[in-house]
């Protein structure tokens, strides 16, 4: 009972000491709280043991708050007791808006260090450190950046429209290696309208040319490069859960690994095109890359090609391999057959004696300048898609070219024979042919039915040869009626060949020894002849006659007559309504006679723009006034230099 007694008095003392104002008004004392409370305005609120009073606000027993970052108080019995805790570092904090000036970016922040004045300088030293590395990352990665896209749109122009339009996956992003721990703690975005995250191509749109590995290259590569081989893992998701899709090549080779010999120096590389020409090659170098769709290597010293060189490219469409230096033995069986999509083949300028054998999906074929000596029915086998075949300067004669050497191309649309040694026209040529070259050989006769079945022909071109017009077979040309353009230049015609083809509309004459036109000779054509070239011959003026243009009255608007012997005005221009180009210059006329060019009897001005009588002997002072009235502009007529006169 005495114990209970002594225990009530001693609650009592403590109560009533506890009650008594504080003289300096009111605050607590508590020397175990003084420095962590010394800043905030904590009161004991009289009557109840259990609230705080803090700043004028009244918490209740086992109330928390948090004054500041990384504090927090909390009321027990009536007493504010605050402590520090550790801060978390967070994964993705609020970027600062202020610029951060790097060469001050070690100095403590006032601001900062007003507010976290209760952390130690351990603290507070790793946290800017890492928000400075942060900073510097986000700059080398956005510089970085800006030089991907500057290349980027250097390499665009220069590029196919096929080819931009289609996207190429590169084995590794062009991104700066930096700490993983800086990126988590300081966050890796930035506020452009791009993604972010490694695995995803938004911000790689421009980054479709890349340069290739160092390692296998030569020490400068101009402009455009190769790419990176073509990554086989797949793109991880990103942290929101979208799937990255990446775009597809097209055409796609399923786990292909890209490959390339070294290359020299001065070749031009893009992801779909390699472009070596004149770099001094002596083998072509081995590639494998379904991405490659061009390759460019004329002008070389290329000796050989194996079959596993082009093996690697199965997408390969344009190959140029002019002006080196193969020849039978530089060339596998079928080094060329199994490009199954090589559309493209161009050979000039080698040493080959015989057309190697070629895929089925060409449809241009260039063999110019080599040393084939023969073509059999089985040369063209299978290229029933080719549409361009050229093989000038060739040993081709009458006797190596058999007649059914052109079957199997069923679509050639462009042959091209010139500079060879054939005496007459080769037979057997494919219906669908629209244009032959035949220039620069010794061809004296074009024999009846020859041309029979080229009946879509519209250009012949049979100049620089020796034909005469009495070796020209009467109907040898007479039923090409889509025959547009005739060139007869720079043979031994002494007239102009007679049963030409109804259509024409371009004969070209120039440098022959053709003496006279013959009289309705142009009767039968419609709509007639639009240009008419007899310059460099040895017409005369008794060599036209009045009807000589008879069929081109509606139709004629070039008629050149220079550099022949006329001394005369020729008869029959008259006639010509629709000529806007006339030209005899380079002759020896001496007068122009009141109605040589101009009809006095007309009403209508002439369509004539162009008179040229320059070199002649014409004396202008004895030019009739109305001579030329009829043509609208005194300068379409030329008159300077005569032969009599210096004229600079």
């Amino acid at each position: 009972m005495y114990s209970f007694l002594c225990m009530c008095v001693c609650a009592a003392v403590l109560v009533t000491e506890a009650k008594q104002p504080d003289p300096r008004g009111g605050r607590l004392k508590s020397s175990s709280h003084t420095e962590g409370t010394s800043e905030y305005d904590v009161r004991f609120h009289p009557g109840r043991s259990s609230q705080c009073l803090v700043n004028g606000i009244t918490l209740f027993e086992g109330a928390a708050w948090s004054p500041e970052p990384c504090k927090v108080c909390q009321c027990r019995s009536g007493v504010a007791s605050c402590n520090n805790t550790p801060c978390p570092q967070l994964v993705a904090p609020r970027v600062p808006q202020v610029k951060v000036n790097m060469k001050n970016a070690s100095r403590p922040h006032a601001v900062r260090s007003r507010r976290l004045n209760m952390k130690t300088d351990t603290e507070t030293r790793p946290r800017k450190t890492a928000q400075v590395n942060s900073f510097a990352a986000k700059k080398q990665m956005s510089t970085q950046k800006r030089k991907k896209e500057d290349f980027a749109a250097a390499v665009r122009p220069v590029l196919s429209p096929d080819i931009q339009s289609s996207h190429v996956l590169l084995e590794k992003k062009f991104v700066p290696k930096t700490n993983k721990n800086i990126l988590l703690s300081t966050g890796h975005f930035d506020h452009d309208d791009d993604d972010d995250y490694d695995s995803d191509d938004d911000d790689d749109e421009d980054s479709s040319v890349q340069k290739a590995n160092t390692a296998n290259r030569r020490p400068t590569v101009p402009l455009t490069t190769k790419p990176l081989p073509i990554p086989n893992s797949r793109a991880e998701a990103p942290p929101t859960g979208r799937q990255s899709v990446r775009p597809k090549l097209q055409p796609s080779v399923p786990n292909a690994k890209s490959y390339m010999e070294s290359l020299p120096a001065g070749c031009l590389l893009s992801y779909s095109l390699i472009a070596c020409g004149s770099t001094g090659m002596t083998h072509f170098p081995i590639i494998r890359d379904p991405g490659i769709r061009a390759i460019y290597l004329a002008d070389n010293k290329i000796t050989k090609i194996s079959a596993r060189a082009l093996a690697g490219l199965p997408n390969l469409e344009w190959l140029d391999l002019s002006k080196n230096k193969l020849d039978d033995s530089s060339l596998g069986p079928d080094v060329f057959r199994n490009l199954t999509k090589l559309r493209r083949l161009i050979l000039d300028g080698n040493n080959l004696t015989k057309v190697p054998a070629l895929p089925s999906s060409l449809v241009e074929l260039k063999i110019n300048d080599n040393s084939l000596s023969g073509l059999t029915p089985n040369t063209f086998k299978g290229l029933s898609k080719l549409l361009t075949l050229e093989l000038e300067d060739n040993h081709f004669h009458d006797g190596n070219v058999s007649p059914l050497t052109f079957a199997p191309l069923r679509k050639l649309i462009y042959l091209r024979l010139d500079d060879n040694n054939f005496r007459a026209v080769p037979s057997g040529l494919p219906t669908s042919l629209q244009e032959l070259r035949l220039s620069d050989n010794r061809i004296e006769v074009v024999h009846t039915g020859v041309l029979n079945k080229t009946v879509n022909l519209r250009v012949l071109d049979v100049s620089h040869n020796r034909i005469r017009e009495d070796r020209i077979a009467p109907r040898a040309w007479i039923h090409l009626l889509k025959l547009e353009m005739l060139d007869l230049s720079h043979n031994k015609l002494v007239h102009v060949p007679s049963f030409l083809p109804a259509g024409l509309r371009q004969l070209v004459l120039h440098h022959n020894h053709i003496e006279r036109i013959p009289g309705y000779v142009f009767g039968h054509m419609r709509p007639g002849l639009d240009s008419l070239d007899l310059s460099h011959n040895k017409l005369r003026e008794d060599g036209i006659d009045e009807v000589s243009f008879i069929g081109l009255q509606h139709s004629l608007s070039e008629l050149l007559l220079n550099h022949n012997q006329l001394t005369s005005v020729p008869r029959g221009l008259l006639q010509l309504k629709a000529l806007h180009v006339l030209r005899l210059n380079s002759n020896f006329i001496s007068y122009i006679p009141l109605n040589g060019i101009c009809d006095m009897r007309a009403a209508e001005d002439s369509p004539l723009t162009a008179v040229h009588l320059q070199n002649n002997l014409i004396d202008r002072r004895l030019i009739p006034p109305t001579a030329f009235s009829c043509i609208k502009t005194y300068q379409s007529v030329l008159l300077r230099p005569q032969r009599y006169e210096d004229y600079d």
